[in-house]
C-alpha cells in the first residue's frame, strides 16, 4: 500500500533498553509495513551500523551506558545521515529541544499515539529524501513576524530547551503565564505539538 520510492526503503531501527517498549514499537511499525530492526542499547546499535540497511532510526532518551542524546552526537560525529526521531519523558523535553538543534527530524512525548509515531516516521523519511521547502519556511517566517515581543521572548526559551520554571524566572513571569503564552504560540505558529514548533523554528531561521 505503501509509494515510498525504493531509494528510501522503509526500515526502521528501534533502539530501547526496554524490550516490552521495542516488541509493541515493533508491532505497530510492521502492520505498518515497516522492516523493523531492534537493539537493546545505543552501542548495540553502534556495532550493527556498518551493516544496517538505511531508514529511520527511533531511539529512546534515557537508557543506562549511552543516552539517545549521546548516540545522535556519536551518530553525527560518524556522518551517519539516517533521520531519527528521539521517543522522550516529559522531563527529557529540554534534552530533546537540544537534539533536535543537533538534527533530530522529531521528538514524541510519552505516552503517544500509533498515529503520532506513524506521521514522525512519514515525515522523518520525507526528510531523508528531500531538502526543507521554502515556501514552507516563507510561510513560517511570516508566522513569527506575527508574534508579539512577549511572545517572541517565550518561543526563544522553547527552542533553547529552558523548562516553563527557568523561562518564568528569566522574564519575571509565573510559570502559568508561560504556559499560558505557549499555548498561544502553537495556535499562531500552527503547531500540533511542541516538536513541531521547535522544528518549524530553527528551520525558519536557518539551523534546523
Amino acid at each position: 500500500m505503501s509509494d515510498a520510492p525504493s531509494s528510501a526503503p522503509q526500515v526502521a531501527h528501534v533502539v530501547d533498553d526496554d524490550e516490552s517498549a521495542r516488541e509493541s514499537l515493533a508491532f505497530l511499525l510492521e502492520s505498518a509495513d515497516f522492516e523493523v530492526v531492534a537493539y537493546p542499547s545505543a552501542p548495540a546499535f553502534l556495532e550493527a551500523l556498518p551493516a544496517a540497511k538505511p531508514g529511520v532510526i527511533i531511539t529512546d532518551v534515557r537508557m543506562p551506558e549511552m543516552s539517545g542524546q549521546e548516540l545522535v552526537a556519536r551518530l553525527a560525529a560518524l556522518k551517519v545521515r539516517m533521520p531519527i526521531v528521539m521517543i522522550t519523558g516529559h522531563g527529557d523535553i529540554p534534552m530533546a529541544v537540544e537534539a533536535m538543534r543537533s538534527g533530530v527530524v522529531d521528538f514524541i512525548e510519552k505516552p503517544f499515539s500509533d498515529a503520532r509515531m506513524l506521521d514522525a516516521l512519514e515525515r522523518a523519511l520525507k526528510a531523508a529524501e528531500t531538502s526543507p521547502v521554502t515556501d514552507d519556511q516563507a510561510a513560517i517566517l511570516h508566522r513569527l513576524e506575527t508574534l508579539s515581543e512577549r511572545e517572541r521572548q517565550v518561543l526563544d526559551g522553547v527552542v533553547a530547551g529552558h523548562a516553563n520554571k527557568v523561562i518564568a524566572r528569566e522574564l519575571g513571569i509565573s510559570p502559568r503565564t508561560v504556559e499560558i503564552y505557549r499555548a498561544k504560540l502553537m495556535t499562531k505558529m500552527q503547531a500540533d505539538n511542541l516538536a513541531a514548533l521547535v522544528r518549524m523554528t530553527l528551520s525558519a531561521r536557518g539551523n534546523g
